[in-house]
């Protein structure tokens, strides 16, 4: 585990305190628990990694073999 320090004006650690106190813990008990739950979010990239998953999964009706022949490719073009 890791001590880190965490440098806050006077009014913020006073109420810091006084908040910790009424849930009967420690700032540093509050601070963690602070710090884990946003450590536990999903990150943009993981979110967007789901988001392509659960797209895939309902592409069911693409196959290869329908595509366009050469020559009806062309003359669509014209």
């Amino acid at each position: 585990m890791r001590n880190i320090t965490v440098a806050v004006d006077d009014e913020t650690y006073k109420r810091a305190r006084i908040a910790a106190a009424e849930c009967d813990t420690s700032v540093s008990a509050l601070v963690k628990a602070y710090l884990e739950q946003l450590s536990s979010r999903e990150t943009e990239i993981e979110r967007r990694k789901r988001q392509e998953r659960e797209i895939r999964s309902q592409i069911t009706a693409f196959s290869a073999a329908d595509r366009l022949t050469r020559e009806d490719l062309h003359s669509r073009a014209k």
